[in-house]
């Protein structure tokens, strides 16, 4: 029987490909081999191309749209278990429908819970995300959930671009934690914008809580999507008196007319990074990855050790 490293297989999605591929090199192994079979009328079958019997199967796919991205996934994990494999760990760097975490009107779905509960019938022994959208959702899951951090990844660079002012922010009231543990981390204060809205699902004003004259501001949020609500922020940062404002945000989702908002934003750069393949390039965007991350939590999981203790950052 295999152990240690050698007892590790990395196998990816189509979708996800790109960076399972790279957080199998930072472990230390070869991506696993796999193919999918399609059909005329869109259907399709993922298949192991070598042996998993009696390994620890880490499948790596993020669940944005579309719907397909998430069925292949479920598909593998049932191939894994067909085919008796010891562990089957689902690496989901981007959990889809992460906001469909309640029912916020009535004869909705729960999305999130919905897929949670998808994802253990299919046989997934344990998961591997980054930035939930909402902490609540590992709730959602009767199995190991390790959920990291991209401030990991983020706090670094933002110590390495020195900024002789720094001020983090949120872009609205629920990021308010999230802009509160990066101040923390980089010892300085952060200030949040307050959305008021005149209609249901639009954003009528933007309002600043907190001084930001002659700073360095970052924004920082889980998701950009259509950049709407981040871009507005930018924009009464910098007429609020900032001396510049950037944004770090872990999935770019980037819908819609997201690239053009941003590259008519004030942004000096947007800091993203691998979840998510980027369907258009812009010159703002600065894209980190998160492989060397993942390829760690996949190495601490085997060898029993914290992960937790991957998020202890230092002040400097």
């Amino acid at each position: 029987m295999a152990s240690g490293k050698s007892s590790v297989k990395i196998f990816s999605g189509r979708q996800s490909r790109y960076l399972a591929s790279k957080i199998a090199e930072s472990f230390g192994i070869p991506l696993g081999n796999t193919e999918v079979t399609e059909f005329s009328d869109g259907e399709f079958q993922p298949s192991f191309e070598e042996n998993v019997r009696g390994r620890d199967v880490f499948i790596v796919q993020s669940t944005f749209p579309p719907s397909d991205n998430f069925m292949e996934l479920l598909m593998m994990i049932d191939a894994a278990k067909r085919a008796s494999a010891k562990k089957i760990v689902a690496v989901i760097p981007y959990f889809g429908y992460g906001r469909q975490d309640r029912k916020d009107k009535p004869r909705v779905s729960i999305g999130a819970k919905l897929n949670a509960n998808l994802l253990s019938a299919a046989g997934i022994t344990r998961l591997i995300t980054i930035d939930l959208h909402a902490d609540q959702i590992q709730g959602f899951f009767d199995i190991p959930v390790d959920h990291v951090y991209a401030s990991n990844i983020f706090v670094p660079y933002l110590r390495q671009l020195d900024l002789p002012n720094l001020v983090l922010a949120s872009p609205d009231t629920g990021g308010t934690r999230r802009a509160a543990s990066y101040a923390k981390a980089l010892d300085t204060a952060f200030v949040i914008c307050y959305k008021h809205r005149t209609k249901p699902n639009e954003v009528g004003e933007i309002r600043l809580i907190g001084d930001v004259s002659g700073k360095d501001v970052v924004l920082v949020d889980d998701i950009i999507d259509t950049a709407g609500t981040i871009t507005r922020a930018g924009e009464v940062i910098m007429k609020e008196g900032a001396s510049s404002v950037r944004a770090f945000c872990t999935h770019p989702i980037l819908s819609g007319d997201a690239i053009r908002r941003l590259e008519d934003s004030p942004f000096t750069e947007v800091v993203v990074t691998d979840t998510i393949p980027l369907s258009h390039s812009c010159d703002k965007i600065t894209v980190l990855s998160t492989a060397d991350l993942f390829a760690e939590v996949i190495k601490r999981v085997q060898n029993y050790k914290s992960i937790s203790s991957l998020f202890k950052h230092d002040k400097k």
